[in-house]
């Protein structure tokens, strides 16, 4: 049965501890074989946490027998992308420059997730500093890709993405600055949830773009990015029964996303607008020329941030990083401070022309990612190219950030594609509810379990 437990949701193990047909000791023991004993387990996670991950099962074990349990995910296993700090354990942010770098406190979201009794198997490789969609991180490490072993997995949540796709956790918490939980969980096939800006913690994480920065998961499930939403916020989770997309308002953005998009994702997205039709929504193709332009701050608003927060460390031991992650922060410093201040009160006005032509639809759409996963030989060895698919990569998730938006990404059933729905600023349990009503339109079965 242990076998089975690396592939279930993170609800359906939730549902097996509190049936007591699951023992949370015994399924961590799993994880951590499985990923001690898989031969891409040192290119997924960076660490283990071992002692801590035994001793909070054996706590979630006690309550379980007690009675006592503290939510349904009480007892189970999750990995950590690599820049949320662990006590007495290194945090690195999948760079040199933080080699050693060991926090005395947990992260805030951790500390939630801990009193929610998750279980905290280990830190998961990244994108250097988190500055990238693609997931190349020839320092530390890349982490595979599951539909191709000559690809980047996208980052820069690469290693949470690979943890979930490779049955080594059956959940991950990554960060999103542009892409970073969306990207990686599309191009593994995965659900992942990025949050709205300031809604879910940021104490405890090392920085990008603090105006950007959010914190979200990547799993199997509507219903696990919902659950583990409320254990991230230290909230209850929303309720998203009886969910359907009749009647359903959803809109198509008709520029921008669709420029230049790749055959592949082509069809996953146009299979997922037909099942959603089919399902009963009500699809409208709409432009908003105002994002064309909003596009295009991404440069002097990402940048220069990163930069001020980057700026010493780098300049400290410039060696230490991939040259094409280093040449990215330091396009920053070319942005002055009033092009800076501009962009952003521009960018705001329009945030405001956006919420006004998306007002009464339950969800944007747009394909995830308007590529698949390139090759990692070829990002290695050729400058340009790395630019120009990282940009593209980016593209079609940056919409969300640059508009304050929270967004899911789903599997389309073709590998390696993923349809976004973007829904209001601090909407996400309308979002999560859409969300799971198109889950259900796409035909996503997982194998149920009963532990009645």
């Amino acid at each position: 049965m242990s076998a089975d437990w690396l592939w279930m949701t993170a609800a359906d193990l939730g549902r097996g501890i509190g049936a007591g047909a699951i023992d949370p000791v015994a399924l961590t023991e799993a994880y951590l074989q499985a990923i001690r004993s898989h031969d891409l387990g040192d290119r997924i996670y960076a660490r283990l946490t071992e002692d801590r991950a035994l001793a909070e099962a054996s706590a979630a074990a006690e309550r379980a027998k007690a009675g006592l349990r503290r939510g349904l995910l009480d007892g189970v296993p999750v990995s950590w992308k690599d820049l949320f700090d662990t006590a007495g354990v290194a945090t690195e942010a999948g760079s040199a420059l933080l080699a050693g770098r060991v926090p005395g406190t947990d992260a805030e979201v951790l500390r939630n997730a801990t009193a929610a009794g998750l279980v905290c198997l280990g830190k998961t490789h990244m994108s250097e500093l988190a500055f990238s969609g693609l997931g190349l991180n020839p320092v530390t490490a890349t982490p595979p890709c599951v539909n191709d072993a000559e690809a980047v997995p996208g980052g820069s949540s690469s290693g949470a993405a690979a943890s979930v796709a490779f049955g080594l956790a059956p959940a991950g918490i990554g960060s999103d600055t542009g892409g970073s939980v969306r990207v990686p969980s599309a191009w593994n096939d995965l659900v992942g949830l990025k949050t709205t800006h300031g809604r879910v913690s940021s104490a405890g994480v090392v920085p990008l773009v603090e105006s950007f920065d959010t914190v979200g998961p990547l799993c199997r499930s509507v219903e696990d990015a919902g659950l583990l939403l409320a254990v991230l916020e230290g909230t209850k989770p929303a309720d998203l029964g009886g969910a359907s997309l009749k009647g359903a308002r959803l809109m198509v953005l008709e520029n921008v996303v669709l420029d230049d998009l790749r055959e592949a994702p082509r069809q996953g997205f146009e299979r997922a607008l037909a099942a959603f039709a089919e399902a009963g929504a009500v699809i409208e193709r709409v432009a908003v020329p105002e994002l064309d332009e909003a596009m295009g701050f991404a440069g002097a608003t990402f940048g220069p941030e990163a930069w001020a927060i980057w700026r010493d460390v780098i300049r400290a031991a410039p060696e230490k990083m991939f040259d094409r992650i280093r040449e990215r922060f330091e396009g920053g410093a070319s942005v002055s401070a009033a092009d800076h201040i501009a962009a952003w009160r521009r960018l705001r006005a329009l945030r405001r022309i956006w919420a006004t032509r998306v007002a009464g639809y339950d969800a944007v759409l747009a394909p995830s990612c308007a590529i698949l996963p390139p090759k990692a030989a070829r990002l290695l060895t050729d400058a340009e190219h790395y630019t120009t698919e990282n940009l593209l990569t980016l593209r079609n998730t940056r919409v969300a950030n640059l508009m304050g938006l929270p967004a899911l990404t789903l599997p389309t059933g073709i590998p390696s594609t993923g349809i976004m729905l973007m829904g209001a600023p601090m909407g996400e349990e309308s979002l999560l509810r859409t969300g799971l009503a198109a889950e259900a339109a796409l035909g996503i079965r997982r194998k149920s379990h009963n532990f009645a």
